[in-house]
């Protein structure tokens, strides 16, 4: 499956790099403002590579990728701290309770043993990190797609190795956490650290995804590319999945606590991060929503229009919020929507400090 972290660079930045020249003169504190009461408001600053969010309470942690650590903030004031450092490509993080995190770190591009905690699940406790599954083992062992993983001709990795990038603190006696790995799947670990497949998403091969390329060409279409996972009402499980980055093909998966769909969502484009409420309202980030096609975006274009915020509510409508590239999305105390912003300015573009997090009030929600 197209989803180890090289795929991710790729095909953001296609897209993104390109953009670097007018960068220089955006300020990402004041792309969308420090918000007004139907404006996103800025909350947490001088992040770097803001992607996974958890929210309790008053507090926020934050994976912050490109600093290979975990920060908590206080959505108040937006003091911050380290909680713990020296991860690999720390990629989400969930509130487990009793004082404990769960934190995923991505996907390298090659088997790596002596990694680190490369696509790896860890427990965090009072600045420790402690390794529960290494993901990537799995997904080298049980390949659970069935597509290729290594070039037959030059034994190199073929996008289809392990990147955890979205983790959820799991439900009932025996699940310590899902798992949506752009590589692996959905997977399950349990408390004893031992990982099972939960779901495998399907290629999709209609629409803009009919007869598209792929590594494996006894698979051919546009890889689903789990990106997202949470908890809905009545058990139901909610994956979303970016499909290879094609526009428009994204999809969210509502399942059932077995891995069986129960509905399909689409029309999105390549959603991230996910959350959703106790009324079945999901918010989804689409971080590349509104980019530029090619290598040459024009010199007026203003990169900080790059992403957004969808809204689906319990009919199927859709509304849209303004936030600059997007990952993570967290719902707070009272229902609050809060979302990383900003998420890839240092990785792609060289602007050291610029992620934050924002808190998204309803009316910034619209219809187009």
């Amino acid at each position: 499956m197209i989803g180890s972290r090289r795929a991710w660079i790729r095909g953001l930045a296609l897209i993104l790099v390109a953009t670097g020249v007018t960068f220089g003169w955006v300020n990402p504190a004041s792309a969308h403002g420090h918000g007004s009461g139907s404006t996103p408001k800025v909350v947490v600053e001088g992040l770097n590579g803001p992607f996974g969010l958890a929210v309790t309470g008053h507090k926020a942690y934050i994976a912050e990728t490109d600093a290979g650590k975990i920060t908590a903030a206080d959505l108040r004031t937006g003091a911050k701290h380290t909680i713990v450092s020296g991860l690999v490509g720390p990629s989400s993080v969930a509130v487990l309770g009793h004082g404990k995190l769960l934190v995923t770190t991505g996907g390298s591009e090659v088997p790596d043993t002596e990694s680190n905690g490369t696509a790896s699940l860890f427990i965090v406790k009072h600045g420790h990190a402690r390794l529960v599954a290494d993901l990537q083992a799995y997904e080298l062992k049980h390949n659970p797609d069935g597509q290729l993983q290594f070039d037959p001709t030059t034994g190199e990795a073929l996008d289809a190795l392990s990147n955890p990038f979205a983790v959820v603190a799991g439900r009932g006696r025996h699940t310590l956490a899902l798992v949506a790995d752009a590589g692996a799947n959905a997977i399950r670990v349990d408390r004893w650290g031992h990982v099972s497949t939960f779901f495998v998403p399907p290629l999709v091969t209609d629409g803009a995804c009919a007869g598209a390329p792929n590594n494996d060409p006894d698979h051919v279409g546009c890889d689903p590319v789990p990106t997202g996972v949470a908890y809905g009402p009545h058990g139901t499980i909610w994956v979303s999945t970016a499909s290879a980055l094609t526009p428009g093909e994204g999809r969210i998966y509502v399942l059932n606590r077995w891995g069986h769909v129960l509905r399909t969502i689409k029309g999105l484009d390549a959603p991230t991060g996910i959350a959703v409420d106790r009324w079945g309202t999901a918010y989804v980030s689409e971080v590349l929503y509104g980019a530029p096609e090619g290598e040459e975006p024009g010199p007026d274009f203003d990169p900080s229009t790059v992403g957004r915020l969808v809204k689906i509510d319990w009919r199927g409508h859709q509304s849209y919020a303004a936030v600059t590239m997007p990952t993570g999305v967290a719902l707070g105390a009272c229902g609050q929507l809060y979302s990383t912003a900003w998420s890839v300015a240092g990785q792609f573009l060289g602007i050291p400090d610029a992620g934050q997090v924002v808190r998204v009030p309803r009316g910034a929600f619209h219809s187009s």
